[in-house]
């Protein structure tokens, strides 16, 4: 799917640029409010790693098939959602570094 939009990014640009920053501010708060959910719940520290990964991640993909539907969606939507997926796939390889040292806090 990715590779069916990826050429749509080019003219969708600008709505590309202005969306961006709202998913990487998700990416850094979704995890952290997990992580403190886990925390004031005195889970152990696999579990409050669990929430904390999957606060932050989120299937964008699922939505694509109705983005392409929408009549005159191409190219903004489904670039739009692709640029969410990207940064999702890089936060959880972040993530997957990050939260181990992280839930060491939570018990």
């Amino acid at each position: 799917m990715i590779a069916a939009v990826a050429p749509q990014l080019g003219p969708a640009l600008d709505a590309v640029l202005q969306a961006a920053p709202f998913y990487v501010v998700f990416a850094v708060a979704a995890p952290l409010l997990g992580w403190l959910v886990a925390r004031a719940a005195k889970l152990p520290a696999d579990q409050g790693r669990a929430i904390a990964f999957s606060t932050g991640t989120r299937n964008s993909l699922v939505v694509l098939p109705l983005g392409l539907a929408i009549p005159g969606a191409l190219p903004l939507i489904p670039a739009v959602i692709v640029t969410q997926t990207m940064i999702e796939l890089v936060s959880e390889l972040v993530y997957i570094k990050a939260l181990p040292r992280l839930g060491k806090n939570i018990s």
